[in-house]
C-alpha cells in the first residue's frame, strides 16, 4: 500500500512512518518542520521506500502526487501547548484549510482518511471517563481554543465529507502520548519531568498536582491509529485512543523521580487557564471494533523514554 502522512516528521508520526515502512509499505510524508524535526526522520530517510517533502500543508499541491494512495493520516498540527500558543494561527489553519486540502486529496483518490483528533475536544469534561459519544466542555475562545475548537472544527470538517461526499474517514481522538523523540522544549507532562529530574532541577507541577491525566506510550499509539486506518469500519467512526491507566499528576512525578533516581524537590506553580481538571478516556469502542488496547505499562514506558532523553541532554 501507499500511506501519505501530512506532519511526518513530528514526535508519533515519525514512529508512524517507521512502523508502516517496517510492514512493507511505501509512505510519502509532508512537513514544514514548524514543530517536527529532521533528525526524527533520519532513519527513515535512508528507506527507498520513504519519499519526504518538505513543505507547508496549506499551500502544497497534492497533483503532484500522480500515484494511487491507500491511505491518508492528516496529523499536521502544533500539537503541545507550547507550540499551538506560539503558532496559533497556524494550528488554526492546518486543521480547517489544511483539512479540506486533504479530504479533497483523499476523496480525489478514494484512500482512507484518518483524521488526528485529540481528546483536548472534551475540554474539561464533565463525563467521566471520556467517551465518544460525549460533546465536551470547551471555551471556544479561551487561551486553548485555537487548538481545541481547531480538532473540532476538523471534526465538522470530516463529517461533513462523509456525509456529502461519501469520503471514507475515520477521526482518531487521541489522548496524552509519551515516549522517545518528544521535543525536550514543549511543554509535555511526562518530558517536563524527565528533563528536570535528569537535570536534578525542581519538579514543576502546575496547580494542586491533584488534576489527572492518562498516559500511553507511542508504540501502543501507533498501533491503534494503523488499526483505526486498515480495519473494516463504518465511515466517520470516532474512537478514542489512550491509556485508560488514570492518575494524578503528583502520582506521575513521584515516578519519574523513582525511575530517574532523582533527588529534586516538587515545586508548585499556578495552573493555565482552561486546563482539563480529568482525563481518561474510555477504550470501550477501540477494544470492540479495532481489538486494540495498551499494553506498554507506565513503567516500561518511562524507563524507554528516560534512556531517550538521557541521550540527548
Amino acid at each position: 500500500m501507499h500511506i501519505l502522512i501530512t506532519g511526518s516528521a513530528g514526535f508519533i508520526t515519525s514512529h508512524l512512518v517507521e512502523y508502516i515502512l517496517s510492514q512493507g509499505h511505501t509512505v510519502t510524508g509532508i512537513d514544514n518542520y514548524i514543530t517536527g524535526s529532521e533528525k526524527n526522520i533520519k532513519d527513515a530517510l535512508k528507506n527507498p521506500s520513504f519519499r519526504f517533502i518538505e513543505h507547508d500543508i496549506l499551500t502544497f499541491d497534492y497533483s503532484t502526487i500522480a500515484e494511487p494512495v491507500d491511505i491518508v493520516f492528516h496529523m499536521a498540527s502544533p500539537a503541545s501547548p507550547i507550540q499551538y500558543k506560539k503558532h496559533p494561527i497556524e494550528t488554526l489553519q492546518a486543521n480547517s484549510v489544511g483539512t479540506k486540502q486533504a479530504l479533497d486529496f483523499a476523496t480525489e483518490k478514494n484512500a482512507v482518511l484518518v483524521y488526528a483528533s485529540t481528546s483536548e475536544v472534551y475540554g474539561d469534561p464533565l463525563v467521566h471517563p471520556q467517551v465518544e459519544w460525549y460533546w465536551g466542555n470547551v471555551n471556544p475562545n479561551g487561551v486553548r481554543s485555537c487548538y481545541d475548537e481547531a480538532k473540532r472544527f476538523g471534526e465538522a470538517m470530516c463529517m461533513t465529507y462523509v456525509r456529502t461526499k461519501k469520503t471514507k474517514v475515520r477521526i482518531a481522538r487521541i489522548f496524552n502520548t509519551y515516549g522517545p523523540r518528544m521535543d525536550i522544549n514543549d511543554g509535555r507532562v511526562v518530558s517536563n519531568f524527565i528533563v528536570q529530574a535528569l537535570k536534578k532541577e525542581p519538579i514543576t507541577i502546575y496547580g494542586t498536582g491533584e488534576q489527572t491525566r492518562s498516559f500511553c506510550y507511542v508504540s501502543d499509539l501507533v498501533l491503534g491509529l494503523w488499526a483505526l486506518a486498515t480495519k473494516e469500519l463504518n465511515a466517520g467512526e470516532v474512537i478514542n485512543l489512550g491509556n485508560p491507566n488514570e492518575m494524578t499528576i503528583k502520582e506521575i512525578a513521584n515516578k519519574v523521580r523513582a525511575a530517574t533516581e532523582s533527588t529534586s524537590d516538587l515545586i508548585q506553580k499556578a495552573i493555565d487557564l482552561d486546563d482539563p481538571l480529568k482525563r481518561k478516556p474510555d477504550i470501550s469502542k477501540a477494544k470492540e471494533l479495532l481489538g486494540w488496547e495498551p499494553t506498554v505499562v507506565i513503567e516500561e514506558g518511562l524507563r524507554k523514554t528516560i534512556d531517550y532523553f538521557k541521550t540527548i541532554l
